[in-house]
């Protein structure tokens, strides 16, 4: 999208650290305003008369949105939006977009990528290899576990659990899923319950959204039932896990394993999961490849020139699709 004839440029409230790209194209086509963080205690007075939008990673609370009275919407970089109160925008008449479809298969990627590395002990298996053991002690040992013969669980079949479902039948795999409430026409087995579905599967994948009804979602009940040569992998959100009890079943046997790409408190990770060995971990690298978050750049400002150069969103999230433009 080019630049919109808006007249006088329109204030655009970047807090905090921001993807490059999308700094440089709201830069072409905006007015930037920058603070060092999504605190309403920073927001000036000119602020409050001139920002019409806020372009953010996330992390915009109810009292930021009171403090910007002009404030028309918030373009979130990412899919997931849970730190966007969007039900307090929606009410405030405050559109809310997100950045779906464009980052679907590289989280994909990742998940699978996670799941055998996971399994098959990849990361283990090359530092053997680099630190000399391979030569110094012989061949690594035989993985305990392995793919072959794996029921695999997606719990949150959105866009990318069908991406991820889909490579799994590649692999293939029998897969099942829980949502809320069952997708109409998906062939999978579905499972009204979480509990239900780890009984069923003996590797779980998280890709759930974050939010009070996802809280701690993953928790002893649900590890129990996954059992014993259970595997657990969140591609999803660290909020939707209790790390504690994880931490607890890995160390006890109640699961064989976790691969986790995402923590509760970010970047802090648990003593108790980097002390594990039975754990893959990564630093939350699902999207983080340059094509596809220069992908959610464009869309996250897309959305922006699209709003106040064609009055409409192009990707608004379900709480506020039916927020109208300000005349």
């Amino acid at each position: 999208m080019t630049k919109p004839e808006l007249g006088e440029p329109v204030a655009i409230l970047v807090p905090g650290h921001f993807n490059e790209h999308a700094i440089g194209r709201i830069d072409q086509a905006f007015q930037r305003v920058t603070i060092e963080q999504a605190d309403p205690a920073l927001v000036t007075e000119e602020m409050r008369r001139t920002v019409r939008g806020i372009a953010s990673f996330g992390g915009i609370n109810a009292a930021l949105m009171d403090a910007l009275p002009n404030l028309e919407i918030i373009a979130n970089f990412g899919v997931g939006y849970d730190s966007v109160d969007a039900s307090h925008a929606a009410q405030s008449g405050i559109m809310v977009t997100n950045t779906p479809d464009v980052l679907t298969e590289e989280v994909a990627d990742t998940a699978i990528g996670l799941l055998i590395n996971t399994v098959r002990e990849m990361y283990t298996a090359e530092k053997w290899l680099r630190d000399g053991s391979w030569v110094k002690n012989g061949a690594y040992r035989l993985s305990r576990l392995t793919l072959r013969g794996r029921s695999v669980g997606i719990f949150g079949m959105g866009r990318i659990g069908l991406a991820i479902a889909r490579r799994l039948e590649a692999f293939g795999l029998p897969v099942a899923y829980h949502n809320r409430r069952q997708v109409e026409g998906l062939a999978y087995q579905y499972h009204p319950t979480l509990k239900g579905l780890a009984e069923a599967v003996d590797t779980l994948i998280s890709v759930a959204p974050g939010g009070t009804s996802t809280e701690k979602a993953v928790n002893t009940e649900i590890l129990s039932a996954l059992g014993p040569n259970g595997v657990f992998v969140n591609i999803g959100r660290g909020s939707t896990v209790d790390e504690a009890a994880l931490a607890a079943a890995l160390a006890s046997g109640t699961i064989a394993a976790a691969g986790l790409d995402v923590f509760a408190d970010e970047p802090n990770v648990p003593q108790a999961l980097l002390a594990a060995p039975n754990t893959s971990l990564l630093p939350h690298v699902g999207s983080a490849s340059e094509h596809t978050r220069r992908g959610m750049a464009d869309l996250c400002v897309d959305n922006l020139v699209s709003w106040f150069a064609e009055r409409r969103p192009l990707t608004p999230v379900s709480e506020t699709v039916q927020v109208k433009p300000r005349s």
